[in-house]
């Protein structure tokens, strides 16, 4: 199973995109509010790996310290090939954010050996190839995006949120280790 770093966001947007998800899930569709875990929460993926060594908190501490940040959301994007795609609220990538994001890409790169000693960094949350966004929707069908979309903009937008917090997600335990930033 994946692990990964994810920011965290506070309070407002997390609300905010927790109402997308509902939105989507009333008129019958796909939303990430069906995955039902209780650590299942709107976020933004830093890094993803097969596997990311607990060792790597310390590191994210000193990370969190340069928390919290302000970001503006962008639009909505689709991800993805074939018949299922991905929808996700997109994040405007701010000097401030791609320095953070390319700390713990440094610091969590080494951190990430596979069972044989190799990195597994995922290639897509490297620096440079990197797409910060929220995840709205996942698995929705062709058919279904156009009524998806139109389901989303009935949804009064956000501009702009804050992250406050890093978290990593352990994917074979299933278990989140939250690290906060500094109070906003």
């Amino acid at each position: 199973m994946a692990h990964s770093v994810e920011f965290l966001l506070d309070e407002a947007c997390d609300q905010y995109i927790r109402q997308q998800w509902a939105t989507l899930g009333d008129a019958g569709l796909p939303s990430a509010a069906d995955n039902g875990s209780a650590t299942n929460r709107p976020h933004i993926t830093a890094m993803a790996a097969a596997r990311i060594s607990p060792d790597i908190d310390a590191a994210l501490g000193t990370v969190a310290m340069r928390l919290p940040i302000r970001v503006t959301l962008g639009d909505v994007v689709v991800f993805g090939h074939g018949a299922r795609r991905v929808l996700a609220r997109l994040i405007v990538p701010s000097a401030e954010l791609l320095s953070v994001h390319a700390s713990i890409v440094r610091v969590g790169a080494a951190l990430t050996a596979d069972n044989h000693g190799q990195e597994s960094l995922f290639a897509h949350t490297r620096p440079g190839s990197w797409t910060p966004h929220l995840t709205v929707a996942r698995r929705i069908g062709l058919d279904k995006i156009g009524r998806a979309l139109e389901t989303l903009d009935s949804v009064h937008p956000a501009d702009t949120a804050t992250i406050t917090g890093v978290r990593r997600w352990d994917g074979d335990a299933k278990v989140e280790h939250v690290i906060s930033g500094r109070s906003c």
